[in-house]
Formats: structure tokens, sequence, C-alpha cells
């Protein structure tokens, strides 16, 4: 039966099976993940000739790779003889991808190098290559790719807003990059992935989800997202394109709230920021802090924190996640962004375990759900929250309360765009 994504996704609600029907899941892999722009990792994680990662884009396995030439590579994870998987660590360093099954040998490119008995071949070995990515592009690091090549430049994906959210947190580093290669931490969790992108870019349940963080320790977000004041100030913001952020910026009592310290703390931070950027505008940054953001479909920029939303199965998906790294900025400072990624989104975290448990319950009060996809069928999910007093600027850009479901909304815009090609409606 095919699916009418038109009669499941509305302006203020959405229905329940998005969340766990497995024809779905399968079609938003093609969709999003193989026909669209993904993130896929970080330059700073293959910093010499041979380094690789692996890493998961939906159902395909792909190993992001620096060439000798200098140049990113993002390959199939797939012999392309027999289908053998190349790399089964997580990084690792090499001159070649060598398949364990019949020692055909690729190059850091994916060409073919090497065959044994060469002789039962006929075909070239410019066919026999690995499976490329169709487009890749990088942003001040940023790898994102298109697996099969159709889905235009990346300006069209990532559009002004995207280019400045990254922006905002590259020129937090003295020398205005970052570095990502801390390494990852995944949390399996038992729910459908489009769950995180709304939590992560969700004000309304800082509150209650988050309280016994608020209740055991002095953090910023008591200050941005809990009570009135501070829900009513910071903002909710749908950029367009899925790219959504959480501003709260306007609700900074002090400089460094991000941070948790005081500028007495990180002399030497601001010393190599200003010497950058000028006195004035290093100012300014210490208050405006980098960006609570999601760029759509799975890179969360959780201020110092990156994190990686990759779909497993309809109800299962893993929460990856890296410490920031500033270039340029001395060890301890670098150190306390190492820490305070610990404490807010590892094993032991207040965030990510809350978050976690929440969008299990999510999964678990959705599964019943029917899939008839009708406009009158049970287990509608309400997403009307703050649409009466959303503003809408002359960039189209939507804001309201950061208590609002704008950013839940402006997920749903994106996705029901990418799984239709029509738009919001």
């Amino acid at each position: 039966m095919k699916v009418d994504y038109r009669e499941l996704v509305h302006t203020d609600r959405v229905h329940g099976s998005l969340l766990h029907d497995p024809e779905i899941f399968a079609d938003e892999m093609e969709r999003i993940f193989v026909q669209g722009w993904v993130f896929v990792g970080h330059e700073s994680e293959v910093k010499n000739d041979g380094d690789w990662v692996k890493r998961q884009l939906g159902n395909e396995s792909v190993i992001m790779v620096r060439a000798e030439n200098g140049e990113v590579n993002v390959l199939a994870n797939r012999c392309s003889h027999r289908g053998t998987a190349l790399c089964w660590e997580h990084k690792g360093n090499t001159a070649f991808f060598q398949c364990t099954y019949h020692n055909w040998r690729f190059g850091l490119d994916g060409g073919l190098r090497a065959v044994p008995f060469p002789d039962g071949y006929s075909k070239p070995k410019e066919d026999l290559g690995l499976d490329r990515a169709g487009q890749i592009a990088s942003y001040r690091g940023f790898v994102f790719v298109n697996l099969d090549g159709s889905a235009g430049w990346i300006d069209e994906h990532l559009g002004p807003a995207g280019y400045e959210l990254i922006d905002r947190l590259c020129e937090m580093s003295p020398s205005g990059t970052i570095d990502l290669s801390k390494g990852w931490i995944g949390h399996r969790v038992q729910s459908n992935w489009k769950l995180w992108p709304e939590s992560d870019s969700d004000g309304y349940h800082v509150g209650f989800v988050h309280a016994s963080m608020s209740a055991s320790t002095d953090t910023y977000y008591d200050d941005v997202a809990v009570g009135a004041d501070a829900v009513k100030s910071s903002r909710a913001v749908d950029y367009g394109r899925g790219h959504l952020e959480l501003d709260w910026r306007p609700s900074y009592k002090k400089e460094l709230s991000w941070l948790g310290v005081t500028r007495e703390r990180v002399k030497e931070y601001y010393s190599a920021l200003a010497q950058r950027v000028g006195n004035d505008l290093a100012e300014q940054m210490l208050w405006d802090g980098p960006p609570h953001a999601f760029l759509f479909p799975n890179l969360f920029l959780g201020e110092t924190v990156i994190a990686i939303v990759e779909p497993v199965a309809p109800g299962e998906m893993i929460h990856h996640h890296t410490s920031v790294q500033f270039d340029g900025a001395d060890e301890a400072f670098n150190e306390r962004l190492l820490r305070q990624t610990e404490a807010a989104v590892g094993p032991a975290s207040f965030i990510t375990t809350d978050d976690a448990i929440t969008a299990e319950r999510i999964q678990a009060g959705v599964s019943g759900t029917d899939t008839s996809w009708s406009s009158t069928s049970r287990g509608w999910i309400d997403l009307s929250r703050g649409l009466h007093r959303e503003e809408i600027d002359e960039d189209g850009v939507r804001s309201s309360d950061a208590s609002d479901e704008t950013t839940n909304r402006g997920f749903w815009y994106r996705y029901l765009d990418a799984m239709t090609g029509k738009g919001r409606h």
C-alpha cells in the first residue's frame, strides 16, 4: 500500500504510525538517507592520509577516508565483488582496503587495485571499484554526502541558516576551526530516530524531564528553559529546510553562562579569541556562546557537543555524541569541554539518559497505533503548542516562545518535503 504522507503530517499534528511502521521506515532510508544530503563526519577525524572512520547512513555502511591526495572520500563499506563488509572496526589507518573473502584490494579512492588470479575476469578494473558517494561537500570541516548524487547543490540543503549555525560554533574557536577527534559514544535506544531531532530541539520538556539535573546542579538551563520568564525570552526558531534552533541568547543573565564559569577561569581562551576577532566581538561571543541547533536530518549542534542521529530500525536508533574541541584553545579549556560533555550526555549523565527513557516511553505509547493512514484514525500526536502566536519574518523564519512546538513542526515540514517533494500544507 502506497503511503500518503500528506495524510499523516499536518501543521498541528502527525500520526503515530510514522514512528513505528516498517514500510515508512524503509521509505525514509531511501528518500532521506540515500536521495538527500546527510552529515557523515568531520575532517578532523581523518587528519592523515589513510585515516578512516566507519559510519552508518540509514541502511548504508560507509567509510570516510583521507586519500593520498588529501581529499576526503566516502566509499561503500562493501566489496564490489561479493558484498563482504571491508571494515569492522570503528576507525583506523590503512594504505588500502582488502576484502577478507577473496583478497580483492581497493585504493583509498575506491578504485580496484589488485585481484588474485586476474585471468578469470574479462571486465576492466575501472568497472569494479567500490561504490562512491554521488556528491560530497565539506564546510568548515563538516562533511556532508548525498549517496545517489540526485540531491542538488549543498547550498540548497544547508541554506543561509545552516551555514550560519555552523559558523557560530566554529567562530567560538580561537583559530576558527574545531576538532572532533576525541571519539564518539553511542547510546542505543529503543525508539524511532525521529524522536531525537524533536527532543534535541524541544524546549517544553526541560523543566520536567530534567528536573533531577536542576535539583542537583546549577546549570544555565535553569535560566533559559525552566519557568515562564525563561521560556518566553528564549526562542524556538524554525529557519526552514529542517534547520532548527533553541536560541538561548536572550535569556543568558551573564557572560559564559553556556560554559558555567567566570572569565577569570578562562583567561587564556578569551585572550586567544580576542586576538583573532577583536575585543568587542570576543566580549559579545562570551555572552552568546555556540548554538543549540539541529540540521536536518541527523546533525545536532548542542553548544559544545556534537551528536549524530543514526536510524537502526523503526523502533531502534543510536545517538552518537562527541565533545567539541577548539583548535588554538589552551589544554585546560578543552579538557573542561570534554568533562562537561561527559557530565551532560555521557553514559552516567543527566540529559541523554533522561531523554532516552522518555523516547522509549513515547515509542511504547505509539507502537499500537494503526497503520490505516486515515485522517480519522486513532493515534494522532498533537504539535499545536504556540501555533497561534508563532511569528514569521520576511525571510520565512518562524519563531515563538522556547516552550512552543515551532521547532518540532519545523522538522516535520522538512520531513514532508523530503518524503513527497511537495512541501508543507
